[in-house]
């Protein structure tokens, strides 16, 4: 062979491997494993010494992981919001939502007006993109059903407070299950003509007209499953579910048929999972918060616990299906952390399982630390690097099947 034609064999070698590597570039970036079906986990307001606690008390020092920590992916995520250093839930749901900056208290909504409205287009949160691929959506929490982080995944409105217009949202998406605590309103902060102190009596009637089953109990939303329904609003307290103390208390009573975060958990997975385009479920351990703002650690930990029982239903529906867990993405994060909590003993001796450890706050408000996140299923591995929390909606765009 010449030189001439090696040269230009040579040259169609290094084509074909640029073309190659070019291709293969071009996979990581953009193509790779797509899922049918995205749930989204948020122990709101969860700091790593939160875990710490949760596993010490429950395992001991030396037992097995928590639930979530067994996920093998692990990232973590700035959080900051558009206005402050130290976000707060709306904002940092927001930017997992629609992935960009918010002002504390915006729930998805950019360009106000001078009335407070959201007078542009807003962009698609990752909830509507996956209600238009025709999938199923779910809102579960310990909180408030239109409290600022599900509301930020289902509503356009420019101050969390405004939670009959967050209710409204959901209704004109048809979310198709909503299991929580009840919904609130604050009417001084919000644009929509309020339906005066009796509020509900008109908008459940209207839930109910768009073909919303409603339960009050855990027996009814079990009913309520078992019987097929599409369509499912529980709203199980006012305000707020009962915090989970039983778990570090025995003493203290759960409420007898209300249902856990566990079992709301449970309930919803059983309707979104009929859906055979897939579905988009955010579960959210509100309290964990709520424990870090009254610097309680029962509180901290029964609803840590609870988290924990909660993330093991959802990998035990997973697992069991192969199929389940080569299509469903399962993400864990916090928005942030709360209490500024850290652990700062036993010193000298060893704490065993069933162990308080000894531990300290610094405020009873938010702080700006990083969070950690837990990942599994298609999409995962690009958790694991140091993120934005709008890097998020992004992930989660780019894997959404």
């Amino acid at each position: 062979m010449n030189r001439v034609k090696k040269i230009a064999l040579l040259a169609f070698a290094m084509v074909i491997a640029v073309s190659f590597i070019s291709t293969a570039a071009n996979a990581n970036n953009f193509k790779g494993p797509k899922a049918k079906n995205i749930i989204f986990i948020v122990p709101d307001g969860m700091g790593l010494s939160y875990v710490t606690a949760a596993r010490i008390f429950k395992n001991g020092p030396d037992g097995d992981r928590l639930s979530f920590e067994k996920l093998p992916v692990i990232g973590y995520q700035s959080t900051h919001s558009a206005n402050s250093t130290v976000t707060d839930s709306a904002a940092a749901a927001a930017a997992w939502a629609s992935g960009a900056k918010y002002n504390n208290g915006e729930i998805s909504c950019h360009d106000e007006d001078v009335d407070g409205a959201c007078d542009g287009p807003q962009v698609p949160t990752i909830l509507d993109i996956a209600k238009a691929k025709g999938k199923a959506s779910a809102l579960v929490a310990t909180s408030g059903i239109t409290h600022a982080t599900p509301a930020s995944f289902g509503a356009n409105v420019h101050n969390r407070k405004c939670e009959e217009e967050i209710a409204r949202h959901y209704l004109a998406r048809e979310i198709d299950v909503l299991l929580g605590a009840g919904i609130a309103a604050n009417r001084s902060s919000c644009l929509f003509p309020h339906s005066g102190p009796d509020y509900l009596d008109v908008l459940l009637p209207e839930f109910a007209a768009a073909g919303y089953t409603i339960v009050e109990t855990e027996e009814e939303m079990n009913n309520a499953v078992d019987s097929g329904v599409k369509k499912l609003l529980g709203l199980f307290t006012p305000g707020g579910k009962t915090p989970e103390l039983f778990r570090v208390d025995e003493s203290i009573p759960y409420p007898e048929g209300e249902p856990t975060l566990a079992e709301m958990t449970a309930a919803a997975l059983d309707i979104v999972e009929e859906n055979r385009k897939g579905f988009f479920l955010v579960l959210e351990g509100s309290q964990i918060d709520w424990a870090g703002h009254v610097n309680n650690q029962d509180y901290q930990l029964g609803e840590m616990l609870a988290l924990d029982e909660t993330v093991e239903v959802v990998l035990n529906w997973v697992n069991t299906n192969p199929w389940r867990r080569l299509k469903t993405l399962v993400v864990v994060v916090a928005d942030h952390e709360t209490g500024g909590n850290a652990i700062d003993g036993p010193y000298g001796t060893l704490s065993e399982q069933g162990d308080k450890v000894l531990n300290g706050w610094t405020s009873t408000s938010h702080s700006a630390v990083d969070t950690l996140i837990w990942a599994q299923g298609p999409g995962s591995r690009k958790f694991s690097q140091a993120l934005d929390n709008t890097d998020l909606y992004y992930l989660m765009k780019d894997t959404l099947k």
